[in-house]
Protein backbone atom coordinates (compact mmCIF):
# COMPACT_ATOMS: atom_id res chain seq x y z
CA UNK A 1 0.00 0.00 0.00
CA UNK A 2 1.45 3.59 -0.45
CA UNK A 3 2.75 5.09 2.38
CA UNK A 4 0.30 7.81 3.62
CA UNK A 5 2.55 9.80 5.73
CA UNK A 6 1.25 13.93 5.77
CA UNK A 7 3.60 16.85 6.37
CA UNK A 8 3.34 20.63 5.60
CA UNK A 9 6.63 20.11 3.72
CA UNK A 10 8.64 17.56 2.52
CA UNK A 11 12.31 18.27 2.81
CA UNK A 12 12.99 15.91 -0.26
CA UNK A 13 11.35 18.36 -2.57
CA UNK A 14 13.64 21.45 -1.61
CA UNK A 15 16.26 21.06 -3.85
CA UNK A 16 13.42 19.91 -6.98
CA UNK A 17 12.23 22.73 -9.56
CA UNK A 18 8.55 23.70 -8.68
CA UNK A 19 6.88 21.42 -11.13
CA UNK A 20 8.77 18.14 -9.50
CA UNK A 21 7.39 19.49 -6.12
CA UNK A 22 4.25 17.68 -4.40
CA UNK A 23 2.20 21.18 -4.48
CA UNK A 24 2.48 22.31 -7.56
CA UNK A 25 2.71 19.22 -9.06
CA UNK A 26 -0.89 18.48 -7.66
CA UNK A 27 -2.64 21.71 -8.63
CA UNK A 28 -1.09 20.85 -12.43
CA UNK A 29 -3.37 16.93 -11.78
CA UNK A 30 -6.15 18.44 -9.87
CA UNK A 31 -6.61 21.35 -12.89
CA UNK A 32 -5.72 19.60 -16.18
CA UNK A 33 -7.68 16.31 -14.68
CA UNK A 34 -10.61 18.67 -14.32
CA UNK A 35 -10.71 20.14 -17.41
CA UNK A 36 -10.11 17.06 -19.50
CA UNK A 37 -12.72 14.64 -17.36
CA UNK A 38 -15.37 17.56 -17.71
CA UNK A 39 -14.66 17.53 -21.62
CA UNK A 40 -15.00 13.73 -21.48
CA UNK A 41 -18.23 13.58 -19.42
CA UNK A 42 -19.25 16.57 -22.50
CA UNK A 43 -18.72 13.48 -24.94
CA UNK A 44 -20.10 10.88 -22.84
CA UNK A 45 -23.33 13.17 -22.83
CA UNK A 46 -22.84 14.00 -26.49
CA UNK A 47 -22.67 10.38 -27.70
CA UNK A 48 -25.77 9.17 -25.41
CA UNK A 49 -27.80 11.42 -27.20
CA UNK A 50 -26.39 10.45 -30.83
CA UNK A 51 -27.63 7.01 -29.21
CA UNK A 52 -31.21 8.41 -28.89
CA UNK A 53 -31.32 10.59 -31.69
CA UNK A 54 -28.90 9.30 -34.17
CA UNK A 55 -29.84 12.78 -36.69
CA UNK A 56 -29.24 14.94 -33.99
CA UNK A 57 -26.33 17.20 -34.02
CA UNK A 58 -23.66 17.68 -31.21
CA UNK A 59 -23.20 20.57 -29.40
CA UNK A 60 -19.74 20.94 -31.22
CA UNK A 61 -20.64 20.42 -34.74
CA UNK A 62 -19.69 23.56 -36.33
CA UNK A 63 -18.76 22.53 -39.92
CA UNK A 64 -17.76 19.67 -42.47
CA UNK A 65 -14.20 18.98 -40.80
CA UNK A 66 -14.48 20.06 -37.49
CA UNK A 67 -17.46 18.31 -36.23
CA UNK A 68 -17.70 15.74 -32.78
CA UNK A 69 -21.12 13.97 -34.13
CA UNK A 70 -18.76 12.87 -37.23
CA UNK A 71 -16.17 11.43 -35.50
CA UNK A 72 -18.78 9.34 -32.72
CA UNK A 73 -19.97 7.26 -35.26
CA UNK A 74 -16.90 6.58 -36.62
CA UNK A 75 -15.25 2.87 -35.42
CA UNK A 76 -12.45 4.28 -33.95
CA UNK A 77 -14.66 5.86 -31.79
CA UNK A 78 -15.05 2.67 -30.06
CA UNK A 79 -11.29 1.31 -29.59
CA UNK A 80 -12.35 -1.24 -26.91
CA UNK A 81 -15.95 -1.45 -27.91
CA UNK A 82 -17.84 1.01 -26.12
CA UNK A 83 -17.10 5.00 -26.49
CA UNK A 84 -13.70 5.93 -25.91
CA UNK A 85 -14.43 9.01 -23.61
CA UNK A 86 -15.39 5.90 -20.89
CA UNK A 87 -11.96 5.87 -21.06
CA UNK A 88 -11.41 9.53 -19.78
CA UNK A 89 -14.05 9.69 -17.41
CA UNK A 90 -12.50 6.67 -15.67
CA UNK A 91 -8.68 8.29 -16.40
CA UNK A 92 -8.70 11.52 -15.45
CA UNK A 93 -11.09 10.51 -12.31
CA UNK A 94 -7.41 8.87 -11.29
CA UNK A 95 -5.07 12.11 -12.05
CA UNK A 96 -7.88 14.12 -10.07
CA UNK A 97 -7.45 11.96 -6.83
CA UNK A 98 -3.67 11.71 -6.98
CA UNK A 99 -3.61 15.62 -6.80
CA UNK A 100 -5.73 15.44 -4.34
CA UNK A 101 -3.71 13.14 -2.15
CA UNK A 102 -1.01 15.12 -2.98
CA UNK A 103 -2.17 18.24 -2.14
CA UNK A 104 -3.54 16.57 1.15
CA UNK A 105 0.49 15.93 2.02
CA UNK A 106 0.70 11.73 0.87
CA UNK A 107 3.77 10.51 0.16
CA UNK A 108 3.71 7.12 -2.06
CA UNK A 109 6.06 4.46 -2.64
CA UNK A 110 8.57 4.59 -6.00
CA UNK A 111 6.54 1.38 -6.87
CA UNK A 112 3.23 3.84 -7.11
CA UNK A 113 4.49 6.22 -9.40
CA UNK A 114 6.58 3.61 -11.74
CA UNK A 115 2.73 2.18 -12.14
CA UNK A 116 1.47 6.13 -12.37
CA UNK A 117 4.16 6.90 -15.26
CA UNK A 118 3.31 3.78 -17.10
CA UNK A 119 -0.58 4.81 -17.13
CA UNK A 120 0.18 8.38 -17.95
CA UNK A 121 2.68 7.11 -21.29
CA UNK A 122 -0.15 4.62 -22.21
CA UNK A 123 -2.46 7.63 -22.25
CA UNK A 124 -0.12 9.84 -23.80
CA UNK A 125 0.31 7.34 -26.38
CA UNK A 126 -3.12 6.72 -27.04
CA UNK A 127 -3.93 10.54 -27.08
CA UNK A 128 -1.45 10.16 -30.28
CA UNK A 129 -3.22 7.79 -31.88
CA UNK A 130 -6.41 9.78 -31.56
CA UNK A 131 -4.43 13.10 -32.87
CA UNK A 132 -3.31 11.28 -35.65
CA UNK A 133 -6.36 8.76 -36.78
CA UNK A 134 -8.29 12.52 -36.55
CA UNK A 135 -6.10 14.57 -38.65
CA UNK A 136 -5.08 11.96 -41.26
CA UNK A 137 -7.76 8.74 -41.25
CA UNK A 138 -10.72 10.43 -40.75
CA UNK A 139 -9.70 14.19 -41.63
CA UNK A 140 -12.44 15.37 -38.91
CA UNK A 141 -12.02 17.58 -35.26
CA UNK A 142 -13.45 17.12 -32.53
CA UNK A 143 -13.20 20.23 -30.24
CA UNK A 144 -13.32 18.09 -26.87
CA UNK A 145 -11.15 15.85 -27.74
CA UNK A 146 -8.86 18.69 -28.40
CA UNK A 147 -9.34 19.60 -24.94
CA UNK A 148 -8.43 16.34 -23.84
CA UNK A 149 -5.19 16.21 -26.31
CA UNK A 150 -4.30 19.42 -24.71
CA UNK A 151 -4.71 18.71 -21.15
CA UNK A 152 -2.24 15.44 -21.56
CA UNK A 153 0.48 17.18 -22.80
CA UNK A 154 1.59 18.93 -19.66
CA UNK A 155 0.43 15.95 -17.41
CA UNK A 156 2.89 13.81 -19.13
CA UNK A 157 5.55 16.37 -19.71
CA UNK A 158 5.77 16.85 -15.61
CA UNK A 159 4.73 13.54 -14.45
CA UNK A 160 7.81 12.94 -16.31
CA UNK A 161 9.75 15.72 -14.59
CA UNK A 162 8.21 14.85 -11.29
CA UNK A 163 9.46 10.81 -11.87
CA UNK A 164 13.09 11.81 -13.06
CA UNK A 165 13.91 14.21 -10.33
CA UNK A 166 12.89 11.82 -7.59
CA UNK A 167 14.86 8.98 -9.24
CA UNK A 168 11.95 6.47 -10.06
CA UNK A 169 13.03 6.84 -13.66
CA UNK A 170 16.93 6.24 -13.69
CA UNK A 171 18.53 9.01 -15.68
CA UNK A 172 22.14 10.98 -16.38
CA UNK A 173 22.18 14.03 -14.07
CA UNK A 174 22.63 16.17 -17.46
CA UNK A 175 19.32 14.98 -18.98
CA UNK A 176 17.38 15.95 -15.53
CA UNK A 177 19.12 19.02 -15.53
CA UNK A 178 18.13 19.49 -19.23
CA UNK A 179 14.13 18.40 -18.38
CA UNK A 180 14.25 20.78 -15.74
CA UNK A 181 15.20 24.26 -17.77
CA UNK A 182 13.59 22.96 -20.78
CA UNK A 183 10.11 21.36 -19.23
CA UNK A 184 8.11 24.34 -20.11
CA UNK A 185 9.49 24.81 -23.39
CA UNK A 186 8.95 21.14 -24.39
CA UNK A 187 5.11 21.77 -23.37
CA UNK A 188 5.18 25.01 -25.68
CA UNK A 189 6.64 23.28 -28.65
CA UNK A 190 4.15 20.16 -28.93
CA UNK A 191 1.94 22.71 -28.35
CA UNK A 192 2.87 24.60 -31.36
CA UNK A 193 3.70 21.17 -33.04
CA UNK A 194 0.14 19.72 -32.59
CA UNK A 195 -1.58 23.50 -33.91
CA UNK A 196 1.12 23.52 -36.83
CA UNK A 197 -0.03 19.48 -38.04
CA UNK A 198 -3.87 21.12 -37.66
CA UNK A 199 -3.13 23.81 -39.74
CA UNK A 200 -1.11 22.43 -42.16
CA UNK A 201 -3.70 19.33 -42.57
CA UNK A 202 -6.63 21.78 -42.84
CA UNK A 203 -5.16 24.83 -44.57
CA UNK A 204 -7.55 24.36 -47.50
CA UNK A 205 -10.66 25.19 -45.19
CA UNK A 206 -9.02 27.59 -42.95
CA UNK A 207 -7.64 29.80 -45.94
CA UNK A 208 -10.19 28.68 -48.69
Amino acid sequence: MPSTNVSTSDPADLDKPAMARAKPFGWLLVITGVIAWIASFTLVMERLHLYVDPNASASCDFNSWISCSDVMKTPEAALLGFPNPFIGICAFAVVITIGVVLLAGARMNRWFWICVQIGITAGMALVCWFWFTALYTLAVLCPYCMIVWSMMIPIFVFTTLRNVNHGVIPAPAALTKVLNEWAWVIVGLLYIAVLASIFFRFMYAIIG
